[in-house]
Order: structure tokens, then sequence, then C-alpha cells
């Protein structure tokens, strides 16, 4: 079932169970992970885009490997929170996941606005090197998508 609304997605997540983060680009699919606590978010990997098939059974073993409950999708709004063509693609990368691969995983979208400068900054901060910041960035971004989520996700546990 895919969300937008974060409360929706938090109602339909089992407990103790991690969740996944995806930053989704043009070459790569940046990914990251929860702790089963769903406190805190840490880069996983970064898979290479072949093809659609290709990359959604990439991000299915992860899923079933890990036993995740739900997958939390940037939204790469325009700075004015509209939504562009790069957001089409996100949405649909997402509703033909849900159709062919993973219909009872809940999936809800998270606004990823300037999470890739955020990602940057940090590893620009702790002195990473050029290279190693060009492996990293997306799989650091989802981290920063994942985390804008949990840290929600605890406030709505805490409301209710």
């Amino acid at each position: 079932m895919i969300y937008d609304d974060i409360a929706q997605f938090a109602a339909a997540l089992p407990a103790m169970r991690s969740l996944v983060g995806l930053d989704f680009g043009e070459k790569t699919i940046g990914i990251a992970v929860s702790d089963t606590f769903r406190s805190v978010a840490s880069p996983l990997t970064t898979i290479r885009r072949k093809k659609f098939t290709l990359d959604a059974q990439a991000l299915m073993e992860i899923v079933q490997k890990r036993d995740i409950a739900g997958l939390v999708m940037g939204l790469p709004r325009n700075m004015d929170g509209s939504e562009g063509a790069r957001c089409q693609k996100s949405r649909a990368f997402v509703r033909n996941l849900a159709r062919e691969f993973a219909p009872d995983l809940a999936i809800c979208f998270w606004d990823e606005r300037l999470s890739t400068v955020a990602a940057e900054r940090a590893m620009l901060e702790s002195d990473t090197s050029r290279a190693r910041r060009a492996e990293l960035i997306d799989q650091v971004a989802a981290g920063y998508i994942l985390q804008g989520a949990l840290d929600r996700l605890s406030h709505i546990g805490r409301a209710t």
C-alpha cells in the first residue's frame, strides 16, 4: 500500500521491524535502513540502476533479507513544493514496485528537498575525500531521508 500521509503509513506498520529509505536518482538508488526500534537510520548501500526489474529485484532482496516492514521513498519536490518530472519518476517506480514485487509492503513518500545537500555538507565537515563522497553520497542522502521520517514517526507514536 502506498501512502502520502505518514500518519497512515505509521498505522500500517507492524511493530519491531526495520524500515528502508531510498534516495532514487537517474543512475543510482541510495539505500539506508533503520534499527528495529526505528530510531536511527544508517546508510547501507547504493544500487547502480540498470533497468526496473533488476533494480526492483536488488531492492527486494534487501527487504526480504532484513525483514523490512516498510519503505520510505524520497520525493524530490521543487523548492516551491511543486512536483516535477523527478517526482513523477519516483512515483512511477514506487507504483511499479508495489504492483509487481511488493503488494503488501507499506510505502510512504517523504519530502527530500535538500537531503543531498545536507549529506554532502556532512561529508565535507567530516573531511571525506572527493572520491569517497561520490561513492557514498546516495546512501548518506537516503539516511537523511529515512532519519527525517523516523523522527516524524517518533512524534506520531508519542501523540497516540
